[in-house]
């Protein structure tokens, strides 16, 4: 059994870390869910998450499997919250993590779990104990991760992709000890 492990990226990471978002764009399309539909996240946002060094990517096999940036601090979009709330209020010290997507070359392998699972170790080792995360409501698949780990859905924030209208997505929690 392949070692499956996390680590921060680095520059050298990026092109597969485009690949892997650049397909998942393409996946979502194809499935007829409108997320990261309008031109988010751009490349931009990508190359500046490695810079940061707020991107991970999923090692399996010796091989990048997916990828995903853990935001540290108050994140715009989670301010408003709508049919719910935060339990520590929309201005509460945590994680949000974002950008989640696993390589076409290693989908139906449950890596999606083993990566928001990993997310939630770093973003605790970073000293986060409120982690948040969002979803469009039509991505089913990425709900149930979501909820797999153990995160109680909130309500419905909204985000903006690139000058597109606001659009809906189910807001998550996780309070860890």
């Amino acid at each position: 059994m392949p070692a499956t492990y996390l680590k921060k990226s680095t520059q050298e990471d990026l092109p597969a870390i485009l690949d892997i978002i650049h397909s998942a764009i393409k996946y979502l399309h194809e499935q007829g869910i409108d997320q990261w539909q309008h031109g988010y996240p751009a490349d931009e946002d990508l190359e500046k998450d490695v810079k940061d060094g707020i991107n991970y990517v999923l090692i399996t096999d010796g091989q990048i499997a997916g990828t995903a940036t853990i935001h540290q601090g108050i994140d715009p979009n989670y301010l408003k919250i709508e049919e719910g709330d935060w339990i520590n209020g929309s201005e509460a010290h945590y994680a949000a993590i974002h950008r989640v997507a696993i390589s076409n070359e290693f989908r139906g392998q449950h890596l999606s779990e083993k990566l928001v699972s990993s997310l939630i170790t770093v973003s605790r080792v970073l000293g986060f104990k409120d982690i948040r995360i969002d979803t469009h409501p039509e991505n089913k698949g990425m709900q149930h991760v979501i909820t797999s780990n153990g995160f109680e859905k909130r309500g419905i924030i909204h985000m903006r992709e690139n000058g597109h209208p606001w659009t809906a997505r189910f807001a998550y929690q996780l309070l860890t000890k």
